[in-house]
């Protein structure tokens, strides 16, 4: 599969899966409102969120890539290789198994840490609902090792589909519950058993697709000194900065916790934000990641130069406009998705504050991302646990900080803020390092992306102004609202497109034909 259709496949994956993400908790609010349900079963959602950040996002691909890479090299068969990754699924289970269990038993007080603000009943719920859910935690690390062996072998597509399947089943059983009297309490249950549904649903994929050659237990012809618990330990520090992102989350929620609805607001603006980052994140460690160490291990100095330009082009490419777009149509995008019901134009207005204001962190965290791919490629995955740790005590200490001035809006700046914080430590040490080198044409593009960008957002932005002023009734139904965002994005990315080509960047026939081409 080509570089262009890997990334079409897993970035397109991620896409579907944020969105049907979306959908699901649209749905749960509908069934469970506002109520002490909703609440304990969003509440056990971070812990599962964060599990899947942490071991089903690609996040173990920095170490065992290039191992499963090296061993590959050794003989014809790939038997070094595919017993390496069944050594590492046994491990899996046990590390996951054993976490399972921990968070099985000690349930309480992890909510309580999670949610402080809640009362007995809510926290005993949230408690139940994790101890059903905690399961999902050995199956996503079986999960995360086999979409890194698949990820490694250039077969990616099994890993997209995957990817969309969780949230998939998690709609398939709200589906189910069409029709029948459930209560409140056996919905949220019923819920959280089918996080555990889903997480067998990615293992039944991921293991299909890695077994399909039948060629997975044969044994190696020559002997190699077992590799799993190097494995393991380079993979810990890759680990550690993979969950930060989500422990910022959970630090904002409880630093927010004690105004009214600002939790909500920023889950919500939150939802929109992991579009693109998730996108970003997660096609630089499935795809990205490989290409670079690959060239790494063939010291083939051209082809690395080669990766690292396209991919820091593609990063930026990808972040730039996402975040200028979140700018300029925070709230029209706040509105049109969110505003019915019982969500007011003033939830809207708080929504887009907090979009705006953590979207200014999107380009600085996509780049944090990519100079963890330069550090994992050549062996490094202490600094950039070591900087993410840095980029965490500055979302937190500024949190606190910025809470006080500027309530929860300054709480979302305070996650921005950190992004550029973690971007700019790490790029400065792996260019320090001399691994970061880019060609001429890398030189040349980067900027015009920047003014395809702004280019774009001008122009969005008059747009909006100019159907505002067209027909303000427009704004005042939920249909005109989505229709009129609807209109506004398609023509955003139309404009970005569109000079992306008139300026020299990338050429629209190329990609098509880089899409079809096989390599």
């Amino acid at each position: 599969m080509s570089f262009a259709r890997k990334i079409v496949a897993v970035g397109g994956g991620t896409l579907v899966s944020r969105l049907l993400a979306f959908a699901r908790d649209a749905w749960i609010a509908a069934l469970l409102g506002a109520g002490p349900f909703s609440e304990a079963f969003f509440a056990m959602l971070q812990v599962v969120n964060f599990f899947r950040r942490l071991l089903a996002d690609g996040a173990l691909n920095g170490a065992f890539v290039p191992v499963w890479l090296g061993l590959r090299s050794v003989d014809d068969n790939g038997a070094q290789a595919n017993q390496f990754t069944r050594r590492s699924l046994l491990a899996m289970l046990c590390l996951g198994g054993i976490a399972a269990l921990l968070v099985n038993v000690f349930a309480w007080p992890l909510m309580g840490v999670i949610a402080p603000g809640f009362d007995p009943t809510r926290q005993t719920l949230a408690s139940l609902l994790l101890a059903i859910a905690a399961l999902y935690i050995a199956l996503a690390g079986m999960v995360a090792v086999l979409a890194a062996a698949l990820n490694a072998d250039n077969r990616v597509g099994a890993v997209a589909v995957s990817t969309v399947a969780f949230n998939l089943v998690m709609l398939a059983a709200l589906a189910l519950t069409l029709g029948r009297q459930t209560s409140p309490f056996g919905l949220s249950v019923w819920l959280a058993g089918s996080i555990v549904l889903a997480g067998l649903a990615q293992l039944a994929i991921t293991g299909t697709a890695w077994l399909a050659t039948g060629r997975r237990w044969q044994r190696p012809t020559k002997r190699q000194p077992d590799q799993t618990a190097s494995f393991l330990r380079r993979a810990a520090p890759g680990l550690i900065a993979a969950g930060i992102p989500q422990l910022k989350l959970i630090a904002a929620a409880a630093i927010v916790s004690s105004s009214q609805a600002a939790v909500s607001w920023l889950y919500y603006a939150n939802r929109l934000y992991e579009l693109p980052l998730g996108i970003a994140s997660i096609t630089i460690a499935a795809v990205i990641m490989p290409r670079i160490a690959a060239s790494l291990r063939d010291k083939d100095s051209a082809a690395f130069v080669d990766a690292q330009s396209r991919a820091f082009e593609l990063a930026l490419g990808l972040a730039l406009p996402a975040s200028a777009g979140f700018a300029v149509l925070a709230h029209p995008i706040a509105a049109g998705l969110f505003q019915r019901g019982a969500f007011t134009e003033q939830d809207s207005l708080a929504v887009a504050a907090a979009l705006a204001a953590i979207c200014a962190g999107l380009p600085g965290h996509v780049l944090e991302k990519m100079f963890g791919a330069v550090a994992f490629a050549h062996d490094d995955t202490r600094t950039p646990m070591l900087t993410a740790l840095c980029a965490l005590a500055t979302a937190v200490g500024l949190g606190l900080l910025l809470f006080h001035h500027y309530g929860y809006v300054g709480v979302a700046a305070a996650i921005a803020i950190s992004g550029w914080v973690g971007a700019g430590l790490l790029g400065a040490i792996v260019a320090m390092h001399g691994w970061l080198r880019f060609d001429r044409l890398a030189a040349t593009r980067l900027p015009r992306i920047v003014a395809a960008t702004a280019i774009m957002a001008g122009l969005v932005h008059y747009g909006l102004l100019l159907g505002n002023r067209l027909d303000p009734v427009l704004t005042s139904t939920s249909i005109g609202r989505i229709g009129l965002l609807g209109v506004l994005v398609v023509a955003g990315l139309a404009i970005y497109l569109a000079m992306l080509q008139l300026i020299g960047v990338a050429r629209l026939t190329d990609l098509a034909a880089a899409l079809r081409r096989e390599t």
